[in-house]
């Protein structure tokens, strides 16, 4: 078909989303994009309870399809498919999503396309700026950190990741230490501006080690025993020292990264592609210092550097709508038996990263 509509519907974590994306000889075009954040409802707990962002879900995601039909100038029966995130995620939130996706789809007779969350934050260079495969891909979130090389719609190869915990989670748990809001990523890129970043030393995790892989876990617990010797000199935490925290984790992390992007470059470039692209997505790759990081680099090596909006850095609709287009262009769809799925690597060939279980890799 030489036009395709899909709705996209996003719910693997603490945002509800819809989107409708349109695909017309070959270029996609975004018609809607509506996200419902659940910042208020995790404030008073650190982070996101699984129960109430599941529930929350529940109580929006219709509205969200709503509003996003109204934005587009759409209704139901002007759409091709319906796609969903079936995975990964928290289980009682992708299930929202495809049990929503499943009812319209029983009730117009769409098909149905299950769409791996991570593809969608992989494949978000394709709709913005038009990559041509393959090109080396950072998906740096709150769940999840790896490099990955994209070689075709559902064809990617992990060349590293962390082994522990992902940057996003890392930068929330800092925030929560530092007695920062959530989400934890914006609140400590704000608090660093005022802070030295040399001042106080933590350290470079898996640096002296060769290859990809990347471990945050430990730069945290580091955090923690700085603030602590901060507090025990002051008497208290200062907003000096808390600056100076702040500016000092963001500058370990994006050290971290900018040399593992060095590596996995080196990877990537043997041999050089004709058209070399670096694509940075996900949640984290909002962060200024970072992106700016991995631009000069990208810059110093010849290679296109691509980073998506801002809006489309974070869980949205639009990614799994795009995503599901390729799939739906290709007659690939899912019955209703379709499963939410807590675990889904983008790369099955590649060992798992943070081990295994009955319910398959966890990355």
């Amino acid at each position: 078909m030489a036009r395709l509509t899909i709705l996209g519907i996003e719910s693997s974590c603490d945002d509800s989303a819809a989107a409708v994306v349109r695909q017309e000889d070959g270029h996609a075009r975004v018609l809607s994009s509506v996200v419902r954040g659940q910042a208020e409802l995790h404030a008073d707990f650190g982070g996101v309870v699984p129960e109430i962002a599941a529930r929350a879900h529940a109580e929006v995601l219709d509205h969200c399809v709503e509003a996003a039909l109204e934005e587009a100038g759409l209704g139901l029966n002007d759409l091709d498919g319906i796609a969903v995130t079936a995975g990964p995620g928290l289980i009682g939130g992708v299930l929202s999503g495809v049990m929503l996706a499943k009812g319209l789809s029983a009730a117009t007779g769409l098909p149905l396309i299950g769409v791996n969350h991570l593809a969608g934050h992989a494949l978000t260079p394709r709709l913005t700026d038009g990559l041509d495969f393959p090109y080396l891909m950072l998906l740096v979130s709150g769940g999840h950190c790896q490099f990955l090389v994209a070689e075709g719609e559902d064809r990617f190869r992990r060349l590293g990741g962390t082994i522990d915990d992902a940057p996003g989670e890392a930068f929330d748990k800092t925030a929560r230490l530092l007695g920062l809001s959530q989400p934890g990523g914006p609140a400590v890129e704000a608090e660093a501006r005022a802070g030295d970043a040399d001042r106080i030393a933590l350290p470079r995790p898996l640096l002296d080690r060769p290859g990809c892989d990347m471990s945050f876990s430990g730069l945290k617990t580091a955090l923690l025993r700085a603030r602590d010797a901060e507090m025990a000199r002051a008497g208290g935490l200062t907003r000096a020292a808390r600056a100076d925290l702040a500016a000092s984790f963001q500058k370990a992390v994006v050290d971290i990264l900018h040399e593992k992007t060095r590596r996995a470059l080196d990877l990537y470039l043997d041999p050089a592609p004709a058209r070399p692209a670096f694509a940075v997505a996900g949640g984290v790759a909002a962060n200024g210092p970072i992106r700016a990081a991995l631009q000069t680099l990208c810059a110093a090596r010849g290679v296109a550097f691509s980073a998506p909006p801002l809006a489309l850095c974070t869980d949205n609709a639009a990614m799994i709508a795009h995503a599901g287009l390729a799939r739906l262009a290709a007659g690939e769809t899912d019955g209703l038996d379709l499963s939410a799925r807590p675990r889904w690597p983008l790369d099955a060939r590649a060992a798992p990263m943070i081990g295994s279980g009955k319910k398959g890799a966890k990355a």
